[in-house]
């Protein structure tokens, strides 16, 4: 079986949990004998070494643009590196000369995703919707920050959203796969005659092992042990990742600066200097799973106070590595951290809140230790095993349901080619 799986972006630079959860899909679906081949928009700077080339699957980029007018070329970068709502002419052609094709599965939706709705239909190609960010489940001021003008330019590339039908991705597709029961029910409610399915990651326990495991790796350019071995008085070490400005706030808190020795974070430094934590944060570079696993291990706690999450992949990681996990109760964290078991689970963002449950944490030993032992528990019960034949179980379904459609449907006539693209991918159906 040959798949396609569409995605918004690939970026090697930019590696978090959807790269990652893609990554381990794809080599859990290879064992089983399906061929994945990715599509993702072409990046200015190139890449030298494309992760996902190296494990045998073929990646074919393509030229994306953002059609809206009047923004800066910088704001247009950020917006093709985030995989905004994109558009490409060259993705049309590319998908509908694609020879084999079983299914097409899409991990991202708005135009790009319409395209590849439009040339599934018109080739009579089963297709499989994947939500990696969330779409009903979504907070407020996110869904606002969606909504939002870009820099007051003027977005022409809507009448594209209206040919490839991106409103009828989710009625049209054969299946849709959500990684929380929250949001599979919110797209139950609304498509009521739509198989919607929830799809939780999982971790590779090998990988991330129990916090007992050695806390250093000597091929790194740093050593976590040398910053363990300078600790004179009983202090903490913790992990912050996602969002990190609550956290930031949080660590600032009296209940929680002075006692926690060194504070981690894996992202942009754009508060550091605003709020003037840089003696208690230390910021660092995207790292290697290995290498996180490592930080995991090392913290007493993990923080991670995210405003919007669909699955959680870094709650469970850590918990996984048997560290308790104080996490933001949305989206699919709700799922991956039992509240008072493994972790704590925190309504809202309110700073002097975060502190004071962190302080709460950090200050009773014996219920992080019953924590940490249920924690690694609770991290074995999600597998990518499990994953992965939960999606050949949707691509089969999909396909029986594709070939029932196709065997009830009237013969469709050939369509004229222009341009190597199908005259009636550019029309807009009823």
């Amino acid at each position: 079986m040959r798949a396609v799986h569409l995605l918004r972006k690939f970026n090697p630079d930019q590696w978090g949990g959807t790269e990652t959860a893609i990554q381990r899909l794809l080599d859990g679906l290879r064992e089983h004998y399906v061929t994945p081949i990715v599509y993702c928009p072409r990046l200015e700077e190139g890449v030298i070494e494309d992760p996902l080339v190296l494990p045998g699957c073929r990646v074919q980029r393509f030229n994306a643009f953002v059609p809206v007018l009047g923004i800066s070329k910088k704001r247009r970068r950020q917006l093709i590196s985030v995989g905004g709502n994109l558009m490409s002419f060259d993705l049309i052609s590319s998908l509908w000369r694609e020879e084999d094709v079983s299914i097409i599965h899409t991990h991202t939706l708005g135009r790009i995703g319409g395209i590849a709705l439009t040339v599934a239909k018109q080739r009579e190609i089963p297709f499989v919707v994947t939500i990696h960010g969330g779409v009903l489940d979504l907070p407020d001021e996110v869904k606002k920050s969606f909504d939002a003008p870009h820099n007051s330019g003027w977005e022409w590339g809507k009448l594209f959203g209206l040919i490839f039908q991106s409103h009828r991705l989710f009625r049209d597709a054969d299946a849709i796969i959500g990684c929380n029961e929250n949001e599979a029910n919110l797209l139950r409610q609304k498509y009521p005659s739509k198989r919607v399915l929830v799809q939780a990651h999982g971790v590779p326990l090998a990988l991330y092992g129990d916090r007992f495991a050695a806390l250093v790796r000597t091929d790194d350019h740093w050593s976590l042990e040398e910053e363990l071995a300078g600790r004179q008085t009983p202090t903490h070490f913790g992990l912050i990742l996602e969002e990190l400005g609550i956290a930031f706030i949080a660590a600032q808190s009296p209940q929680a600066k002075g006692r926690i020795e060194r504070m981690w974070a894996v992202l942009q430094d754009r508060l550091v200097a605003e709020l003037r934590l840089g003696d208690v944060v230390r910021l660092h570079p995207p790292v290697s799973r290995t290498v996180l696993a490592d930080w995991y291990r090392a913290a007493d706690v993990v923080a991670v106070p995210s405003y919007s999450e669909s699955f959680g992949l870094v709650a469970l990681e850590a918990q996984a590595c048997g560290t308790p996990v104080l996490a933001a109760r949305v989206g699919g964290l709700c799922t991956a951290v039992r509240d008072g078991v493994t972790g704590l689970l925190v309504d809202g963002h309110d700073p002097a809140l975060w502190a004071r449950r962190l302080g709460g944490l950090l200050d009773d030993p014996i219920r992080r230790s019953a924590m940490e032992a249920a924690a690694v528990a609770h991290a074995g019960r999600f597998s990518w095993d499990a994953t992965v034949e939960a999606t050949l179980e949707v691509y089969a379904a999909a396909r029986a349901r594709s070939a029932r459609t196709r065997s009830e449907a009237p013969r469709r006539m050939p369509m004229p080619m222009l341009s190597g693209v199908p005259a009636g991918v550019l029309a807009v159906a009823p």
